[in-house]
């Protein structure tokens, strides 16, 4: 991952806070017979250590848990991003010399992947994962509300998968390379805009007052 230093974030605790916000990762594990990329809702499991595990599960009929033999992998969080107008800079009306951009923030973890077909495991992840997401509904559904021999059913057709991180790389990509006049424009701009444009504001709020 391309990582220029104004844009980096190294803090484990920032870093994990944000893979949790975002709830979501694309695994990336190369093969011999080709590269398998598979999007899964993610839970993180911090372990004796500090070690960090991110448990996930994919349907048996896909390929990929199949290469997950301790393969060395990827697991890609992409985080809230917007284009940037260049209209957004003061320099504009002053030089005129600006570009547009994007903006965004994005993880990295690399570490190895293993399957796991354990019934008792695989019923503890989708309670979790069930309870992570009803979370804050008046009234949360709950794995338990489905017939149990559906359940049973439904779980013989996915996988568990584990990934053990090696390292976390973090890009929060916020214009923090310019000047101050344009920086201020850049919050401007991205509180006026969509949703992740506002997400990233309060990014880039909290950054520039440390």
């Amino acid at each position: 991952m391309y990582c220029p230093a104004k844009s980096s974030e190294t803090d484990h605790n920032t870093l994990v806070g944000m893979m949790r916000r975002i709830g979501v990762a694309t695994l990336v594990t190369p093969t011999p017979e080709g590269i398998h990329a598979t999007q899964v809702p993610v839970l993180m499991r911090e372990v004796e250590e500090g070690r960090l595990i991110l448990a996930a599960h994919v349907a048996r009929a896909n390929p990929h848990w199949r290469a997950a033999r301790e393969a060395p992998s990827i697991a890609i969080f992409q985080g809230p991003h917007a284009y940037m107008s260049p209209a957004w800079y003061p320099t504009k009306q002053e030089t005129g010399k600006v570009v547009p951009t994007w903006l965004y923030v994005s993880i990295h973890a690399h570490g190895r992947l293993k399957a796991v077909q354990d019934d008792v495991w695989l019923r503890q992840q989708v309670g979790d994962l069930v309870d992570v997401h009803e979370a804050g509904r008046e009234q949360p559904w709950q794995v338990s509300d489905a017939p149990e021999s559906y359940i049973t059913g439904m779980a013989r057709g996915i996988v568990g998968l584990e990934f053990a991180v090696d390292r976390l790389e973090g890009v929060w990509k916020l214009n923090e390379e310019e000047n101050d006049a344009d920086l201020r424009g850049t919050l401007r701009g991205l509180e006026a805009g969509a949703p992740a444009a506002q997400e990233l504001a309060k990014e880039l709020l909290g950054r520039t007052r440390h």
